[in-house]
């Protein structure tokens, strides 16, 4: 029998309802978190936005009061970039997703990083951040003192790439800034399990599935696992998408009907839904994707309307008067600006708190 094909809304509206974007769910921050298997935090406040559009009652506190009892982890992750994980999942999936964090390496730091003992680097970095828990300009400092005629920016990213770190609270935290300090994830959290490919799969796809190996590689930054997940491929569900192309799934996992309502949803910068695949139309039409991908690799904050991205958002404080400002990407109805008015102001109230006035302001499309 020929694989079921999938239309472009049934991924869509699959994709949300993995996503937890077509209805809030009740659930603490941390089975989001392990649901979603990590949320990006390339800085601290998005992925408190992620869970406040995602969760019923969300608060900042849950997700800040998560990280200080060490329930969540702030720390290199998948595609070598900095993300919120449960302490289970970093445990279970860290040997996975090394072979990501050095090809990182090798991406950012190219010939400044050949020839790099990454052994010995690791030995003077280990004691200094367990004993110090350190910022990574003090790393590299302490590192180039042992290695004077290094580059230390590329000694410290090797040590990070190949020693699992993990960032110390309150680093990650909202409102509290881009500086960290980084410990080992051994002194932190215990030793790490083997590696286990089959179960990341499997996870991804609980999480943004149906979908083939090339969306999987681009959600974890890593290349040439085909012939590694053979086994694993053929005990999945197979469809096809309405370009033919081959897209797996886990049995049992529903696959939504494309006429189900989707809900406006305001989404934070980086979040992983727009970066969970390689062919990302079942969320973010083409003809918009140089709008929310940006210059230096950002991802700038967006608005799902009837289940695709179609609209940038940002909020701006002034004085005791905080201005969420939605850019459209096309005209709405009246109805749905509305909708997006009472949604944002919504958001808004939840990211500055102590402002004294909220409102939403419209950009004309262009």
């Amino acid at each position: 029998m020929a694989p079921t094909t999938l239309s472009l809304r049934q991924l869509n509206r699959t994709l949300l309802a993995r996503q937890f974007l077509l209805e809030r769910q009740n659930l603490d921050c941390s089975g989001a978190i392990a649901a979603l298997v990590g949320a990006q935090s390339q800085i601290p406040n998005p992925p408190y936005i992620g869970l406040w559009t995602r969760l019923s009652g969300f608060s900042k506190q849950q997700l800040t009061s998560a990280l200080e009892r060490r329930a969540v982890v702030r720390a290199p992750w998948i595609r070598s970039t900095l993300h919120l994980v449960t302490v289970v999942d970093h445990q279970r999936f860290q040997a996975v997703i090394q072979p990501a964090l050095a090809r990182g390496l090798r991406s950012f730091f190219g010939a400044r990083a050949q020839g790099l003992d990454i052994e010995r680097l690791i030995a003077i970095a280990k004691p200094f951040l367990e004993a110090e828990q350190p910022s990574i300009g003090a790393l590299r400092d302490k590192l180039q003192v042992h290695e004077p005629d290094e580059d230390k920016q590329a000694m410290a990213y090797a040590v990070r790439s190949y020693l699992p770190l993990v960032q110390v609270p309150p680093s990650g935290a909202w409102g509290v800034g881009t500086r960290a300090t980084y410990t080992t994830a051994e002194s932190w959290l215990g030793v790490a399990a083997p590696a286990d490919l089959p179960a990341l799969i499997r996870r991804y796809l609980a999480a943004f599935g149906p979908a083939d190996v090339m969306d999987f590689q681009t959600w974890t930054g890593m290349t040439s696992l085909k012939s590694r997940l053979h086994e694993t491929l053929s005990t999945l569900v197979v469809y096809r998408d309405e370009s033919g192309r081959t897209l797996y799934d886990l049995p049992d996992l529903p696959i939504v009907d494309e006429d189900a309502p989707a809900p406006i949803r305001f989404l934070p910068e980086f979040d992983n839904i727009l970066i969970g695949h390689k062919d990302r139309r079942r969320i973010l039409p083409e003809l918009h994707r140089r709008r929310v991908f940006v210059s230096a690799g950002r991802v700038l904050g967006s608005v799902i309307i009837d289940g695709f991205v179609a609209a940038i958002w940002k909020v701006e404080r002034e004085k005791e008067r905080a201005t969420l400002r939605v850019t459209l990407f096309e005209e709405q109805a009246e109805d749905i600006l509305e909708q997006i008015e009472a949604e944002g102001l919504a958001l808004a109230r939840f990211i500055d708190e102590d402002a004294l006035a909220h409102r939403v302001e419209f950009a004309a499309p262009d």
